[in-house]
């Protein structure tokens, strides 16, 4: 065989010195026609062997020989090129004809997770459109030769191959409108826009034909969940794929848009982020209502395509170690969202990706003010982090676990988690880690200090580290992090007294976590800058403040409303009920931009609602 490629080298190379190769085709055709499938190594062997004798004759003194070596050179890299052409078509056309013997030869049962593997974006090799296309006409094919027309399957394969072309066929009608919702929304970016109008969902069903789909999509537009309207009956295999194909479409094209805009609240790392949530979500409610029709396999495929979702975000640079960020979403409410999101996770092998994903699950239930879930889901993540060694989310475990314990008032356990975390991040020099265990360790330190009796010149200590905290961040360009350290400082200079430098430092906090769409730590930031105006007197700061606090945390479900309610309703006592709603009244223009009309009307409905449960 070794021979028999040396010739076939040497044949190509004379063919083209005599002038009778024309194009690098025919070069590919001797090649296509010439070697044996299995049989590439030897190929390559020869190949080598040839163009180290060409090398040596390169070095020769004859000038003759050496311009002949010179186009045996020229002759060889068009070999290579469309050697390397050979072997991914070869290639490529073995992971079909695999996949398709495959598809086959399993039980109907598995069919559709053999399917969904091929389709998932985390392989190295994943199919393109072409092949996708011809896949479809194999399998239509594979059906006829089988006779499976002649007797039900419950997972046809001429069923698999008609929702893959269809699919794809719906993709191609929406590919050049797929960001066109943004076009016409002016306004607003994102899943975050509740109004109908504006949803791309509703967009989207405009476009789309086939009835599944635009049902789907309309009922996202107008519900902003997938509702039994959405998915009304059952729904065949053909459909299914024809779903998940377009779904997976619109997940993967608008994360590579808004992967390439340049970072600003309407734009950017932020939306990527909030689109994969957005699709893992929505296959989550999939899985729920597939369920319900009494369809499981269907109900097991949009389990495997949340994960496939979820698994893909946990690789990406941007991945919030430190943040969750949830405001661009469909309107869903936190705690719904993390529900869904945990059913996924809950069958999940212990890896890297899951780790990750439970650190966003965890920062997310401390914003509800679910501590104890919150630390089971840190603590998990970490083990798992370790095993898997990556030291960044074992670190920012660390740090989510101090910082849920000062919530629970656990501050010595707190600060045993930050120098932990700021000890591993020194050692393996992740910056980022080495910011956030510095604002924890002083933040921790802050709390247990008021606790107890502390030196006056610790408190000088505890705040440079806060400082450096904060400093490291705004050097690395970290939002989240940046977003949570001015947070820690404010909070710190607040409680010792330092009420100017404690506004400056909320207030920037509270920019950045508006800037990256945190609500929770935007109520956070409210709260705090409330309590702050209060302390001084600034009544009308306060009031409009703590509003805001009040109704963002609300609006998360996030149990920490309570706080900023419980200032308001002191100094509506003190205010008088006339005089505390023309604090409010006051600042109406204010409101509206951040939290709309309907939220200015709920706001003294909230806060009674509040008083009357005291």
């Amino acid at each position: 065989m070794s021979d028999r490629y040396e010739a076939l080298i040497e044949q190509i190379v004379t063919a083209t010195l005599k002038g009778k190769i024309r194009s690098k085709v025919q070069v590919y055709d001797m090649l296509q026609a010439g070697i044996e499938t299995g049989t590439g190594e030897i190929f390559e062997r020869s190949l080598l062997t040839y163009t180290e004798v060409v090398q040596a004759q390169l070095a020769s003194d004859d000038e003759l020989k050496q311009a002949k070596a010179m186009r045996k050179q020229r002759a060889l890299k068009t070999i290579q090129a469309e050697w390397e052409r050979w072997q991914q078509e070869n290639q490529t056309h073995a992971v079909m004809t695999g996949l398709l013997g495959t598809l086959v030869t399993v039980s109907p049962e598995e069919r559709l997770e053999q399917l969904l593997q091929a389709l998932d974006p985390n392989q190295s090799e994943r199919l393109n459109r072409e092949q996708l296309q011809q896949l479809a006409q194999q399998l239509k094919q594979a059906a006829q030769d089988s006779g499976e027309g002649e007797r039900p399957s419950p997972m046809p394969l001429a069923g698999l191959g008609q929702g893959l072309n269809h699919g794809l066929q719906t993709w191609q009608q929406l590919q050049g409108d797929l960001i066109g919702w943004i076009y016409e929304s002016q306004r607003t970016l994102g899943f975050g826009n509740t109004a109908e109008s504006h949803s791309p969902w509703t967009y989207w069903a405009k476009i789309v034909d086939p009835p599944t789909l635009k049902h789907l999509f309309a009922d996202l537009g107008q519900h902003q969940t997938v509702t039994a309207a959405g998915i009304p009956t059952l729904v065949t295999i053909s459909h299914w794929v024809e779903m998940a194909v377009v779904l997976q479409r619109l997940q993967l094209g608008l994360v590579a848009w808004f992967d390439k805009q340049p970072y600003d609240p309407r734009a950017g790392k932020r939306l990527s982020i909030a689109t994969f949530l957005t699709f893992s979500v929505v296959w989550s409610q999939l899985w729920q209502r597939f369920n319900q029709l009494g369809q499981p396999q269907l109900a097991t495929g949009c389990f495997q395509m949340a994960l496939q979702v979820l698994y893909q975000f946990a690789q990406q640079t941007y991945f919030p170690l430190y943040g969750g960020l949830f405001a661009a979403l469909s309107g869903e409410s936190l705690d719904t969202l993390l529900n869904y999101l945990d059913q996924p996770l809950r069958q999940a092998d212990n890896t890297q990706s899951k780790a990750r994903i439970l650190t966003l699950l965890g920062y997310s239930q401390r914003a509800l003010g679910q501590y104890q879930q919150a630390l089971d889901f840190h603590q998990q993540a970490l083990d798992i982090a370790r095993t898997a060694g990556d030291r960044p989310c074992e670190i920012a475990n660390l740090n989510h676990l101090s910082r849920t314990q000062v919530r629970q008032r656990h501050y010595s356990e707190a600060i045993n988690h930050s120098q932990r975390a700021l000890i591993l991040a020194r050692q393996s020099g992740d910056r980022l880690g080495e910011a956030n265990a510095l604002a924890n360790l002083g933040y921790s330190e802050v709390f247990q200090a008021k606790a107890t009796t502390l030196d006056p010149d610790r408190y000088e200590s505890i705040l440079e580290g806060l400082k450096r905290g904060v400093a490291l961040c705004d050097e690395l360009g970290d939002r989240p992090s940046q977003a949570l350290c001015s947070h820690s400082l404010g909070v710190a200079q607040g409680m010792l007294g330092q009420h100017d430098a404690a506004i400056d430092a909320l207030q920037q906090g509270l920019l950045v976590a508006q800037a990256i769409g945190d609500r929770y730590l935007q109520g956070l930031n409210c709260a705090y800058l409330a309590e702050t105006y209060r302390s001084q007197d600034q009544f009308d700061r306060a009031i409009y403040m703590g509003c805001l606090a009040m109704y963002i945390l609300h609006q998360i479900n996030s149990a920490q409303w309570r706080q900023p309610a419980g200032l308001l309703s002191i100094l509506y006592g003190q205010l008088g009920p006339e005089g505390f709603r023309t604090h409010v009244a006051n600042h109406r223009d204010q409101f509206l931009p951040q939290i709309g009309v309907d939220g200015y009307d709920y706001l003294l409905e909230l806060l009674t609602d509040y008083r009357e449960s005291i």
